[in-house]
């Protein structure tokens, strides 16, 4: 092993929505922040998801090469429906439907996944 998984991070033009958008989704809670950095997470010492802020960010679109994903994060969950509904009430929007997972915008257009199986 080289080294710990620290953190996930996340480009996005207005970091506050996100963060606020991945505190709801995940369950976390911000643990440092400033103009243009956010992160969150169970405390300081472990894993985070972080928003970091860009001048001017393209949206990946989902499925494309042109505009590739970039990022995903997968979130599993109990129940799709319900979850769904939670997650568009936050603000995503629908990109892809399976069986077994859902693919969704968050508010900035990077995709992420509910799965259930």
């Amino acid at each position: 092993m080289i080294g710990k998984f620290h953190a996930l991070v996340i480009d996005c033009e207005d970091i506050e929505p996100m963060a606020a958008f991945y505190q709801e989704l995940l369950g976390m809670q911000r643990v440092e922040g400033d103009a243009d950095w956010i992160t969150i997470g169970d405390a300081a010492d472990r894993p985070a998801v972080a928003f970091q802020r860009v001048d001017k960010l393209i949206p990946p679109q989902w499925p494309s090469a042109e505009h590739p994903q970039q990022m995903h994060v997968d979130v599993r969950v109990d129940n799709l429906d319900k979850a769904e509904e939670q997650v568009l009430a936050l603000g995503a929007t629908k990109a892809h439907q399976d069986k077994t997972f859902r693919v969704y915008l968050d508010p900035a257009g990077h995709p992420f996944c509910l799965v259930s199986w």
